[in-house]
């Protein structure tokens, strides 16, 4: 059994269910005692708490959704970075993802696709105004209510803009079926990443599909850089031209040709559903880019059928290995060409200056070196291997880099440019002192922001207390007005109550539901789960079992789960009333038979009374016959669960007329004898019966 499910964590989140499992944590159902709702509590897995790189993933997801507040963000109620567990405390949301509904309907009707679009976009607008880019937007990633709201979560590699001066790193990578071209090939990321994001989005829930799939992720990322989608109007003709645009035109390769940022997509989004005849003219390079791909044959493979992928945090990582050993590749492949192209080119320039008998001039271009990742005072500034370019200094601030460290460049490492370029540099900065905010008495929501402001990475640690109120501040770690680096923990010692109380789980199996839930409140319980059993024969709202079990001891005012019956399954009576033939007026020999077996036998007189009540006690269902005389009469289906009998047939029923005894027919008269009186001769004389002779006429 899961080893979190019937604990609670710092005497306040009752966990009950696992909801599901990712890549780096696990997401429970939990119950909280203090604000009583439901939430979903987000604990990093243990074999990666000692993991820096996590950390810093799971403790930066919490940073940057506790400054967002927008009804399309799921909210942060609560963190906690202990020693030995670490989790987030987040709103709890019935739903499934945008994925799960895309798969389950197909393309969408393309008003339906821009509801769910609206709603994304402004969830991003306010996240890009507060400095956030969530760099993972993927419908697996987007909830949807019952009711069509939308929720933006899981902002694990989401970055803070200010702070974004550093190329991706390989753990930050995005599903790359979504992630923009210069996220997968590992530049410099902004905003424009989530809105090419939400164009990918938009065109798989317009025309059922992802414009680029590929046998392996390497491929798929490869096309994100290079390859063209097909128009989404060449899917689905049905879909509106103007909708089409702004779907390619939030998926444009070059960030700078997107839209300026979400607020604008926005506009022109809404300016569309206003009026769906309108068109952008972004411009027509998609169409006339598909029909070079098209007619080149270069990417034909990839419109078929589309494999299904796990994107999740294993399969990115495997992308990222295949990303640089393909990187790796195609760069040597490329030298290999240049230095062919440049031979060819070297040596005709050669030969023309050689009959021109004239000198060649030497280059006065070089390739700009890799600088990320360099100390800029020992490594760059003074380098003589540099003293053909000039360098603009930024500073920046991350401090999980070291400082002075180059963060980024522009232009980027490894392009050709002219001698005394002037290259662009962002360098990490020393970090910044700064003295803890007294936070004591203050609520813990309130304590973590203020220490949150200071650049401090608040840590939220509940502690049993006799005189502080529940949720409010005892002291901190380090003290209040120590001074302290930017980016270091501070953990919040927050009181979770006076110490607790164990008590005795009453024994209430057996009981019905509200004198179970009367005797465990006595006992200052409060009732948790309940789940009901279909199966129990007992009867309905019966207490089958209890958790923590009867006797066992638990924290006062802690939640009880109870299993009831349903009453599903518990054995049922059901009376029926069997109607009698009429224009009967004698007895009659009832046989009642159910399943097939002879349940009673009766004697009946159907002008004594019309009916005959039987009563019938099981459960589900059962066959029914009565036969009346030996012949079937009715047949019909007992119903325990709804208590009622359903007839099927009623034959007609009339008593069998005797047959009448046969007529016996007349005994013969026995014949004379000798010694009788003669008999009458028919011709009228007689015949002399003495003689034995000849009949004579007298």
């Amino acid at each position: 059994m899961d080893k979190f499910i019937g604990k609670r964590l710092d005497g306040r989140y009752e966990i009950h269910d696992l909801l599901g499992v990712g890549g780096m944590a696990y997401v429970y159902r939990a119950y909280d005692r203090i604000e009583n709702r439901w939430v979903a509590i987000k604990i990093l897995k243990e074999e990666l708490s000692d993991n820096s790189e996590f950390l810093r993933r799971f403790r930066n997801e919490s940073k940057a959704i506790a400054v967002l507040s927008h009804p399309n963000i799921v909210k942060v109620y609560d963190v906690s970075f202990g020693d030995r567990i670490q989790y987030i405390v987040m709103e709890f949301i019935d739903g499934i993802t945008l994925k799960r509904y895309i798969e389950q309907q197909g393309a969408l009707k393309w008003r339906e696709a821009l509801y769910f679009t609206v709603q994304i976009l402004r969830a991003l607008q306010h996240a890009h105004e507060k400095g956030i880019i969530h760099r993972d937007i993927k419908p697996q990633n987007i909830m949807l209510l019952e009711d069509g709201t939308i929720k933006v979560t899981d902002f694990g590699i989401a970055r803070f803009s200010q702070a974004e001066t550093q190329t991706m790193t390989d753990k930050a990578i995005g599903s790359v079926h979504y992630i923009a071209p210069e996220q997968a090939r590992g530049g410099y990321i902004n905003d424009k990443a989530d809105i090419y994001s939400v164009g990918v989005m938009l065109y798989e829930m317009i025309t059922g599909r992802l414009p680029f799939v590929a046998d392996n992720a390497v491929s798929v990322a490869i096309m994100q850089m290079q390859a063209e989608p097909t128009p989404p109007t060449h899917i689905n003709p049905a879909i509106p031209k103007g909708l089409e645009e702004i779907t390619m035109h939030a998926m444009e390769k070059n960030p700078a040709q997107r839209f300026p940022s979400a607020a604008d997509m926005l506009e022109d989004v809404e300016r569309f559903r206003r009026n769906p005849e309108m068109l952008f003219h972004f411009g027509t390079q998609m169409d006339h880019a598909y029909a070079r791909n098209a007619s080149a044959g270069l990417y034909g493979s990839v419109q078929g059928t589309q494999p299904q992928y796990n994107d999740n945090y294993e399969y990115e990582e495997e992308y990222v290995r295949s990303r640089n050993g393909a990187r790796a590749s195609m760069i040597i492949t490329g030298i290999v060409a240049a230095l062919v192209v440049v031979g060819l080119v070297v040596g005709g320039i050669f030969l023309w200056k050689f009959f021109q008998n004239t000198t060649t001039e030497v280059s006065d271009e070089i390739i700009l070196p890799h600088f990320e990742g360099k100390i800029y005072e020992t490594e760059i500034r003074d380098n003589p291997e540099y003293a053909d370019l000039e360098f603009e200094i930024t500073m920046g601030n991350v401090p999980s880099k070291r400082p002075g460290e180059v963060l980024n460049q522009s232009p980027a490492g490894g392009m050709s440019v002219k001698k005394g370029k002037v290259v662009k540099l962002t360098v990490n900065g020393e970090l910044e002192q700064v003295v803890v905010e007294d936070v004591t008495g203050a609520s813990q929501t309130e304590a973590y922001n203020r220490l949150q402001a200071l650049d401090l990475v608040p840590e939220i640690q509940a502690v049993p207390d006799e005189e502080t109120a529940i949720g409010y501040v005892i002291k901190t770690d380090p003290p209040a007005n120590s001074a302290v680096s930017a980016g270091t923990r501070v953990v919040i010692y927050v009181s979770s109550g006076p110490a607790e109380e164990f008590v005795e789980v009453p024994d209430v199996i057996g009981d019905l539901f509200d004198d179970a839930k009367r005797a465990l409140t006595a006992e200052e319980f409060v009732i948790g789960s309940v789940k009901y059993d279909d199966k129990s024969t007992e009867e309905e709202g019966t207490v089958l079992s209890t958790d923590p079990e009867a006797g066992e001891e638990a924290p006062k005012g802690s939640a009880i789960n109870l299993v009831v019956s349903s009453g599903k399954g518990a054995i049922k009576d059901v009376q029926y009333n069997i109607p009698l033939p009429p224009n009967v007026f004698e007895d009659v020999e009832m046989k009642i038979y159910v399943d097939g077996e002879l349940f009673d036998t009766r004697t009946v007189n159907p002008s004594v009374s019309s009916q005959v009540k039987a009563i019938f006690s099981g459960t589900g269902r059962a066959d029914l016959v009565i036969r009346l005389n030996g012949r079937e009469y009715i047949t019909a289906e007992i119903d325990y669960t709804t208590e009622s009998v359903d007839v099927i047939s009623q034959k007609e029923f009339v008593v069998a007329t005797p047959t009448p005894e046969p007529t016996p027919e007349p005994t013969p008269e026995p014949e004379a004898t000798p010694d009788s009186e003669a008999t009458p001769d028919p011709s009228g004389g007689e015949m002399d019966a003495g003689t034995g002779g000849d009949i004579t006429a007298h």
